[in-house]
């Protein structure tokens, strides 16, 4: 074991439970050595609403993690969703000054400045600057167009970014750990990179988390991200569905939609019916099974559709050879994969994790933790050098305590 390990954790607080991962980093390998959880309190839709129960619940996770890992953790990579987030393009273009047309660092540094230069209105804060490929005299260079000659270099950016005011609330729950936040990381990111390939990634690929208050997505082109996006809405609405139509309470309802829901219509016969517990206790009851495929089915399909319109332009079947790809907890409703693939026109599947991870963390609802772990290092690696030079995100995280 090397004694220049760091102990990285890897926080989701999701509206249906609360997941910290602790990494051991030893600057060439990742090794997960602790997992704590908790079930949610105070957090809607992934935003935090009730400070003082988010912070409970978040700690105690930690401190299973901690417990479980044996070590402290040193800093925390945490996993960002919610409807606050927006995202938007921007490219910009110069022309390389040297006279033998030769593109320098110098002119891979200003074109990708000028890219990220759009204002953002008050309140708002960047939570990620994702490049897309750079271009040469309109060729698109697949790494760094460093020492390639030619007269035009473009570059374009999807930044995402969010209120301050939610960012600052998920900082401070961690920060009442006396932890510090390292980076703020897209829910889609962290989950995206654990169910996708590099291959995947090239041929292009979209990875949809569906979570129990949120659906966060990803599409990737040409090897890297190229729009995200976040649906305020996830598997807890089916359950309220269930609960509206079938005047249920929502434990009911929930019960009912992990035990029959499923995200396409598979019950042919309407007088089938399904009992509520099915141990004929008072209170146990009788409901039609098809009633409750019809609900779940409709609704499934509806917030993929959502995905689909806010895409847009950006998704056709054609650019996204690798198909889609469902990870989070409300993947599990049986036929999802089946659904997607009518709804996006390509084939979809159940991501699933590298076979290294241990069946205790292999659940579709730990992706994003894991994801968070592994994009965080690669983060780490690529960007500590940056951080120290020119204080990077940390900059943006002290600034919204600068008044605290």
């Amino acid at each position: 074991m090397s004694s220049r390990s760091t102990f990285i954790g890897a926080v989701e607080i999701g509206t249906s439970k609360i997941t910290a991962l602790v990494g051991e980093y030893t600057g060439r390998e990742l090794a997960i050595i602790g997992h704590g959880e908790c079930s949610s309190r105070g957090v809607i839709k992934g935003a935090v609403v009730d400070y003082k129960a988010a912070s409970e619940c978040t700690h105690s996770a930690l401190e299973q993690a901690e417990r479980d890992a044996g070590e402290r953790i040193e800093l925390v990579f945490l996993a960002q969703t919610g409807g606050h987030l927006e995202g938007f393009y921007n490219e910009a273009a110069v022309n390389v000054k040297a006279a033998d047309n030769m593109i320098d660092a110098a002119d891979i540094r200003t074109v990708s400045d000028l890219a990220k230069s759009k204002e953002l209105p008050a309140g708002r804060m960047v939570v990620h600057n994702i490049r897309r490929p750079f271009r040469v005299d309109g060729r698109l260079i697949p790494g760094t167009p460093e020492n390639l000659v030619g007269q035009r270099l473009e570059v374009g950016y999807w930044t995402v970014h969010g209120q301050e005011q939610r960012l600052a609330d998920n900082i401070h729950v961690i920060r009442g750990f006396n932890l510090e936040v390292r980076e703020l990381v897209l829910a889609s990111l962290a989950s995206g990179h654990m169910v996708t390939t590099p291959e995947d990634r090239q041929h292009g690929v979209l990875a949809i988390d569906l979570g129990a208050g949120t659906t966060d997505y990803v599409l990737y082109r040409d090897g890297g991200p190229h729009t995200t996006g976040v649906v305020p809405v996830g598997g807890s609405h089916l359950t309220n569905d269930l609960s509206i139509g079938l005047r249920l309470t929502e434990g009911q309802a929930e019960k009912l939609k992990l035990r029959f829901g499923r995200a396409a219509l598979q019950a042919r016969d309407k007088a089938e019916k399904v009992w509520l517990d099915g141990n004929f206790a008072i209170g146990d009851r009788q409901f039609p099974r098809q009633a409750i495929e019809q609900i779940t089915a409709a609704r499934t399909w509806e917030l993929l559709e959502v995905v689909k319109k806010r895409l847009g332009n950006a998704f056709s079947p054609e650019t996204c050879a690798a198909g889609v790809v469902l990870t989070g907890g409300t993947a599990k409703l049986p036929g999802i994969a089946e659904t997607a693939a009518k709804v996006f026109g390509v084939p979809a599947h159940l991501g699933e994790t590298p076979t290294w991870v241990a069946d205790n963390l292999r659940d579709p609802g730990n992706h994003t933790a894991l994801g968070l772990l592994y994009y965080g290092v690669q983060a780490q690696s690529e960007r500590l050098a940056t951080d120290r030079r020119r204080g990077g995100f940390l900059t943006n995280v002290k600034r919204l305590f600068a008044s605290a």
